[in-house]
């Protein structure tokens, strides 16, 4: 673990195949993360701007694009996964994650028929399916987890959903009969993206509805206390200047939590970040503020709901552009 007494870890939210045989390896053994994941937003930028998949694209005439783009993410998954390999081996994390197809997130049987396709292609113990925390996902992941396939949940706003996730790991993990480990990816700073300039209008503090919000999930994830399963904190990364690099990290330090962040993100956290607890927070602060939100007519579950859409298609047009460009 990075804070082994607050069993804290540090994920790097960042997949390149050059970034594998050097920074990340360095990383891992300062001690600075214990994981890594993935999404197709990350792999677009990978695959269409970086010239390390030249030589293995040009392999592959005769596939189709999604053939190709399989053959290009598993490579550097399994090349993480390795490189993480002896921190799993010891116990201390050391998963990496791939993404089903987002285009399937509305699809249970095309979700749980590809979720068992990659982990089984991958072929190593220490790799998450990611899986969009829809209706459909619910099941896929409930079904995978009783198949042993560690799962992370993702695309995760609202405490509903967080629940549903919990809850279909839970009957999983009954299933399987064995411990699974599972996370479930709570989105944070798109939440005061989408709200800070209203609220700087408004003189209502800023870059704290993402971090109230993301603190009433986790007190839920833990108090269902399912076997394997921790909050991971996503997007914590900042945009402009205004944040501290590292602010989504330190103040969403809590126990028994991941958080996954970009490279220069977890490298501003180690070198000035505060290594203490924050979370729980008081229910008062939190229900304080939302309302000063709702004052102002601030329908904060629309703004959630809005997230969740925007962010399903963002994913689906960037796993779109890949296969368009391949």
């Amino acid at each position: 673990m990075y804070i082994k007494e607050l069993k804290f870890s540090l994920w790097a939210d960042f997949i390149e195949r050059d970034y594998l045989d050097n920074e990340f390896k360095d990383l891992i053994k300062d001690g600075l993360i214990n994981g890594a994941t993935s999404n197709p937003a990350i792999f677009k930028n990978a695959i269409l701007n970086s010239p390390a998949y030249k030589t293995q694209l040009s392999t592959l005439d005769g596939l189709s694009a999604k053939e190709k783009y399989e053959t290009l993410a598993m490579f550097d998954i399994q090349k993480a996964a390795d490189i993480l390999r002896p921190l799993f081996d010891k116990g201390d994390d050391g998963y990496v994650s791939i993404e089903v197809d987002p285009r399937l997130c509305d699809d249970s049987n095309a979700t749980i028929a590809e979720g068992k396709r990659l982990f089984n292609a991958i072929n190593r113990p220490n790799i998450m399916i990611k899986v969009p925390a829809t209706e459909a996902g619910y099941i896929a992941m409930k079904e995978l987890t009783s198949f042993g396939i560690p799962v992370n949940a993702t695309l995760i706003f609202k405490k509903e959903q967080a629940v549903q996730c919990a809850a279909a790991f839970k009957a999983g993990v009954e299933t399987f009969g064995q411990k699974v480990d599972t996370v479930i990816s709570v989105f944070v700073s798109r939440i005061d993206r989408a709200l800070d300039a209203l609220l700087e209008e408004h003189n209502i503090p800023t870059a704290l509805a993402g971090i109230y919000n993301s603190a009433n999930i986790y007190d839920a994830v833990e108090a269902m206390n399912v076997r394997g399963c921790r909050t991971l904190f996503a997007s914590t990364g900042v945009k402009g200047d205004s944040l501290a690099t590292h602010y989504y990290i330190e103040n969403l330090l809590a126990f028994n939590s991941i958080n996954t962040a970009p490279v220069e993100t977890i490298l501003a956290f180690e070198k000035n970040g505060k290594k203490e607890k924050k979370l729980p927070l008081s229910s008062e602060v939190i229900d304080a503020h939302f309302a000063k939100l709702g004052a102002i007519g601030v329908d904060f579950e629309a703004v959630l709901d809005g997230q969740i859409s925007d962010g399903l298609e963002a994913f689906k047009e960037a796993f779109g552009e890949i296969l368009e460009s391949l």
